[in-house]
C-alpha cells in the first residue's frame, strides 16, 4: 500500500469518527444533527442574499460595469449546479460525512479568499471555488438530515431546515448593509468564515459516520461531461438572456447548446448501469410533481424579492438597505411558518399545508397589487402583504420537500436529495429571470421617469400564475407522497 493511500485512509478514518456516546444517548441528539445541517442551509442563503447587495459596490471598486460585477453572483451559481450531481454520486460511494465536512472547509476557505481578492477576476475565481464548497454541502445536507430524523420526524426537520434558509435570506441584507457601511465590502465575505468553521466542527463531532459504501460501481464521467456544461449553459441563458437579448445569436446558441447537452445526458443516463441521475425517478408522479413545486416555490421567493426591490428602490425612493429591511419581513414570516407546517404535515399529510400556502401566496399577490396601486405606499399594508406571502411559502416549502423525498424509493434517497437542491437553484434562477423579463416588458410602454408601480403590479401576475401551477402540482400528489 502506498504512503499516499495510507495517509488518505487515516484522514478518512479521522473524519468519519463516531459521535461521543454521551451525546448520542441524549434524547435531543437527533436535533443536534439536524441543527448541524441547518448551519449549512443558513450560510448558503446568507451568502446569496449578501452578495446581491454588494454587487453595485464591486462595480465601483473594480471600475467595471454591473454586468461584469454580476459574475460574482453568477460564478457561484454555475459551479454549484455543475458540481452538485457528481458530488452526490461520489458521496454515495465514498462517504457522506467526510464530503460534508470538506464542504464546510472549502466554503470557509473560499470565503476568506474572496475577502482577500485584489481583482474582479480573482474574486470570480474564488466564487467558483465557493460554489464547489456549496455543492459539497448541498449534495449531502438533505440526505444527512433525513437519515438522522427518520420518517417520523422528517417533516419537522425539513421545517427547521427551511427556517434556517429563510433566516439566512432575512438577515443577509440588514447585516450586509451594516457591514459594508462600517467595514467595507470585504467584511461581507469574512462574516461567513466562522459559520463555515463552526459547521465543520459540528459535523465532525455530531454527524454519525457514513454507512458502509455499496459495491464499487463505475463513475459516469461521460454523463458528467454532458450534464455539467449543459446546466451551465442553461443557467447562463436564464441569468443573462435578458441582457444578451432573448433573440440574440448568443442567447440562441447557448440555449441550443444547453438543449443538446441535456438531451444527450438524458439518452446517456437511460443506457448506463451507473447513472449520475436515475431517470426512473422522474417517472414517479409524486416525485416529479414535488420537483415542480420546489422549482416554483423558490421562483416565487426570489421573483418577489426582485420585483419588490425594484418597486421600493425605484418607486419608493428607499435605499437598498432600507428596502432590504422592508423585505426582511418575508423570510422572517417564512421561517416562523416553516416549522409549524412541518409538524402539520406529519400529523395530517402534506396537501393541507401546501394548498393553504399557495392560497396565501395568491391572496398576498393581489393585496400587493392593490397596495402598489394606491397613491400612498403605506408600510402597514405593504409589510402585512409581504408577511402573508412569506407565511404562504413557509407553509408550502417544508411539506412539499418532505413529500417529494418520501416519494423516492429508499435506495434513491441520496439522489433525490441532490435533485431537490438542484431544482432549488434552478427555481432561484427562473424566478429572477422571468420576473426581470416580464418587468422589462411591462416598463417598455412607460415614459422615462414615470411611476414604475403600475408595471410592477402587472408583473406580479406572473407570480400569481406560478402559485396556481404550484397548487395544481400539490393537488396532483397523492396524500403522504407514497411512490407509485
Amino acid at each position: 500500500m502506498s504512503g499516499a493511500r495510507r495517509m488518505g485512509e487515516r484522514i478518512a478514518a479521522f473524519l468519519e469518527r463516531e459521535p461521543p456516546a454521551r451525546l448520542v444517548q441524549r434524547p435531543g441528539f437527533v436535533w443536534m444533527v439536524v441543527g448541524t445541517t441547518c448551519i449549512g442551509a443558513f450560510i448558503g442563503q446568507l451568502d446569496a442574499s449578501i452578495v446581491q447587495l454588494v454587487l453595485p459596490v464591486l462595480e465601483a471598486e473594480f471600475r467595471c460595469g454591473l454586468g461584469a460585477a454580476s459574475w460574482v453572483a453568477i460564478a457561484y451559481l454555475l459551479s454549484f449546479a455543475a458540481a452538485l450531481a457528481p458530488f452526490t454520486r461520489l458521496s454515495q460511494t465514498t462517504g457522506r460525512k467526510r464530503f460534508y465536512i470538506l464542504g464546510f472547509l472549502v466554503f470557509a476557505a473560499a470565503s476568506a479568499l474572496c475577502a482577500l481578492a485584489d481583482s474582479l477576476g480573482s474574486l470570480v475565481a474564488c466564487r467558483i471555488l465557493q460554489g464547489i464548497g456549496g455543492a459539497l454541502l448541498g449534495a449531502n445536507s438533505v440526505t444527512l438530515l433525513v437519515a438522522a430524523a427518520g420518517k417520523e420526524r422528517r417533516g419537522r426537520a425539513m421545517g427547521w431546515f427551511a427556517a434556517a434558509q429563510a433566516l439566512g435570506v432575512g438577515v443577509g441584507p440588514a447585516v450586509g448593509g451594516w457591514l459594508m457601511s462600517e467595514f467595507g465590502w470585504r467584511s461581507v465575505f469574512w462574516v461567513t468564515v466562522p459559520f463555515g468553521l463552526a459547521g465543520a466542527l459540528a459535523a465532525w463531532v455530531l454527524v454519525p459516520p457514513s454507512p458502509p459504501a455499496p459495491a464499487k460501481t463505475r463513475f459516469d464521467w461521460f454523463g458528467t461531461v454532458l450534464l455539467g456544461p449543459g446546466l451551465v449553459a442553461l443557467l447562463l441563458v436564464l441569468s443573462l438572456g435578458q441582457d444578451w437579448g432573448l433573440t440574440s445569436v448568443r442567447t440562441l446558441v447557448t440555449a441550443g447548446l444547453a438543449l443538446t447537452l441535456l438531451i444527450g445526458f438524458g439518452l446517456r443516463e437511460g443506457r448506463t448501469e451507473s447513472p449520475l441521475i436515475r431517470l426512473s425517478l422522474l417517472r414517479i408522479r409524486d416525485f416529479s410533481a414535488g420537483l415542480v413545486g420546489i422549482t416554483l416555490s423558490y421562483a416565487l421567493l426570489y421573483g418577489m424579492f426582485f420585483l419588490m426591490s425594484y418597486a421600493l428602490v425605484r418607486g419608493g425612493r428607499l435605499t437598498p438597505v432600507e428596502a432590504g429591511l422592508h423585505l426582511a419581513i418575508l423570510p422572517v414570516a417564512l421561517g416562523m411558518a416553516a416549522p409549524f407546517s412541518g409538524s402539520w404535515s406529519e400529523r395530517r399529510g402534506a396537501r393541507g399545508p401546501t394548498l393553504t400556502g399557495m392560497v396565501c401566496c395568491g391572496v398576498a399577490v393581489w393585496l400587493l397589487r392593490e397596495v402598489l396601486g394606491a397613491d400612498d405606499l403605506g408600510s402597514g399594508p405593504l409589510l402585512g402583504s409581504l408577511a402573508l406571502y412569506g407565511v404562504g411559502l413557509g407553509l408550502f416549502i417544508s411539506p412539499n420537500n418532505s413529500a417529494t423525498l418520501a416519494a423516492a424509493p429508499p435506495a434513491d434517497s441520496a439522489m433525490a436529495g441532490g435533485l431537490l437542491n438542484l431544482f432549488r437553484v434552478l427555481g432561484t434562477s427562473i424566478g429572477v429571470a422571468t420576473a426581470s423579463s416580464v418587468l422589462t416588458w411591462c416598463l417598455a410602454g412607460l415614459a422615462l421617469g414615470a411611476d414604475p408601480f403600475p408595471a410592477v403590479a402587472q408583473a406580479l401576475i406572473l407570480l400569481w400564475a406560478m402559485a396556481v401551477v404550484a397548487a395544481m402540482a400539490a393537488l396532483s400528489q397523492r396524500e403522504k407522497g407514497r411512490p407509485a
